[in-house]
């Protein structure tokens, strides 16, 4: 598990790029230049890790777009000690960018196959105190919450309630909402049983499943 300088310098231009295209955050930006990208993905994607794209990891999920990741997180306002429930763990990409800026970082996967090896993965690359559970994310983590912020990372058909629910008052939920194609939304809660709507364009994700029977 090398980082090289040439991997540094290969993070540094993607960064560029994704600026260019509109993340201003700078505190997101440098935690995706901090991070190894390469390290997460497939031996057989290694010479692409750099690129501005998904990449599949395995169970039919993928890595998410640099851009996307950035996009997300720059949505969710990402504050350092904010206690964070993310949706959809796959490699722990996502995870790390969250804790690098400072975060606490719950995170729950319903594929048991990457479950496994995120779990063993993350702590050997030093990322040891972003918690993992196996579960069904539609359900959250009711017995952690409520949490500051929530990211969900694959495509939802439509918002959960529960994760509305496990949400503090003034807390914001990020997630791309819709079937083939999803609509980037942030759900912002305005009281206990308020909340405010915000649409951010379009993405495709990979779907949200909802029961976790498959192991």
């Amino acid at each position: 598990m090398v980082d090289t300088f040439k991997h540094k310098g290969l993070r540094k231009k993607l960064v560029e790029g994704i600026r260019k295209k509109g993340i201003s955050d700078e505190v997101v930006l440098n935690a995706i230049e901090s991070i190894p990208r390469h390290l997460f993905m497939n031996s057989s994607f290694l010479a692409f890790a750099y690129e501005d794209k998904p990449f599949p990891i395995g169970a039919g999920q993928t890595i998410s777009q640099p851009y996307t990741v950035a996009f997300q997180t720059q949505l969710l306002q990402v504050k350092k000690t904010d206690k964070i429930l993310e949706v959809g763990t796959g490699s722990g990409y996502q995870s790390c960018v969250l804790a690098e800026i400072g975060a606490k970082v719950f995170s729950i996967e319903r594929q048991k196959i990457l479950y496994n090896k995120t779990k063993k993965f993350l702590p050997s690359i030093g990322y040891k105190d972003i918690k993992l559970f196996f579960g069904d994310g539609y359900k959250g983590l009711p017995a952690y919450a409520p949490f500051d912020k929530i990211i969900v990372t694959v495509g939802a058909p439509y918002i959960p309630e529960d994760l509305k629910e496990q949400l503090k008052v003034g807390g914001i939920l990020v997630i791309p909402v819709g079937e083939k194609i999803q609509t980037m939304t942030t759900v912002t809660k305005i009281s206990s049983t308020e909340y405010n709507h915000k649409e951010h364009g379009t993405f495709v994700f990979v779907p949200l499943l909802e029961d976790k029977s498959q192991d």
